[in-house]
């Protein structure tokens, strides 16, 4: 990736990260509910949201807030929505586990683990029938790959040949229990031949990795039309649920993963490689924070729905 590229992804990362600490900060002082985050899977969200093109679409799960930040949804936006105020994405009323965006080809956010892969397959059927181009990019968690319906998805996307880059975010904890306890396997990625499509495994601390092998699945599922399965090796560095202690977690392990944090890593390349030094990177992260202390001002300036907007968006 060249240096602007890597600079723009450091800055969409710092974005990530400062807004689901804002998140987690404003839940503390009981300024909202609690949430998911995704904190540590920041290189995931940004390399393969940004190997997409306009045309294509997502379905994300609980942990979206770094899909939709990559996409390019607005921070003040979002917290808006968080915070039940009209101002927000879906005028309040998704909180942060089901926001969607059809300006942003962000078609929804399931808080259902693996519903989102339920419904993968009509979107890209749809598409298909229709006539319309793109690549339809559906993130799970390893914790989904354990359903029934992941192997349903893929068979069905399998039979129909549909454009879908299925993404499991493998951050080794499902809820609060360890991927070791519910799976034999080392991953997921096995079962992509399974039912006859391509799979790969990338390390999704590195996110000039996950931009690269997401840029191949995509353009293999351009040429071929078939879906394609991408296992990205991460880790969740909060807990499942803010607030969560994570007295569940060895803290060897969390010791180990947060030695290959993402952002200090792209971080350590950047000025390494001579790409950036440590004020350019400096800058960035205090532009990033003054736009997230905006945004929380735009958030709280955002009136709450009117009663009447109670059976609005409503479908029978």
């Amino acid at each position: 990736m060249r240096a602007n590229t890597l600079i723009q992804a450091y800055e969409r990362m710092a974005l990530i990260r400062a807004y689901e600490n804002t998140v987690v900060s404003l839940a503390g002082q009981h300024r909202l509910p609690g949430t998911c985050t995704s904190i540590g899977q920041e290189a995931s969200a940004v390399g393969v949201v940004s190997a997409l093109s306009s045309d294509d679409l997502i379905l994300t799960n609980h942990r979206s807030a770094g899909h939709l930040l990559a996409r390019g949804a607005d921070p003040a936006r979002m917290l808006a929505e968080v915070m039940g105020k009209s101002g927000g994405y879906c005028g309040g009323k998704s909180g942060s586990l089901h926001i969607s965006s059809k300006e942003l080809g962000v078609v929804l956010t399931s808080t259902i683990v693996g519903g989102e892969l339920s419904l993968v397959t009509g979107v890209a059927l749809a598409r298909t029938m229709l006539g319309q181009a793109g690549v339809v990019a559906c993130f799970f968690g390893d914790g989904a790959a354990c359903q029934g319906r992941f192997h349903e998805s893929l068979n069905l996307a399998a039979v129909w040949k549909l454009p879908i880059l299925y993404v499991c975010e493998n951050n080794q904890w499902q809820a609060f229990v360890h991927r070791q306890e519910t799976m034999l396997a080392d991953g997921v990625v096995g079962h992509a031949a399974g039912h006859g499509i391509g799979g790969s495994r990338v390390d999704g601390m590195d996110v000039e990795a996950v931009r690269e092998a997401a840029e191949h699945a995509i353009s293999r599922i351009r040429e071929t039309g078939a879906p394609h399965l991408l296992e990205v090796m991460t880790y969740r560095l909060r807990g499942h649920f803010e607030p969560d202690d994570q007295a569940y977690v060895d803290p060897a392990e969390l010791a180990r993963w947060r030695a290959r944090d993402p952002l200090v890593l792209l971080r350590r390349r950047l000025i390494e490689s001579g790409m950036a030094d440590e004020a350019d990177l400096d800058r960035i992260d205090v532009e990033v924070g003054v736009r997230l202390d905006r945004a929380v001002g735009v958030a709280d300036a955002s009136p709450y729905p009117e009663r009447r907007e109670l059976t609005s968006d409503v479908y029978a």
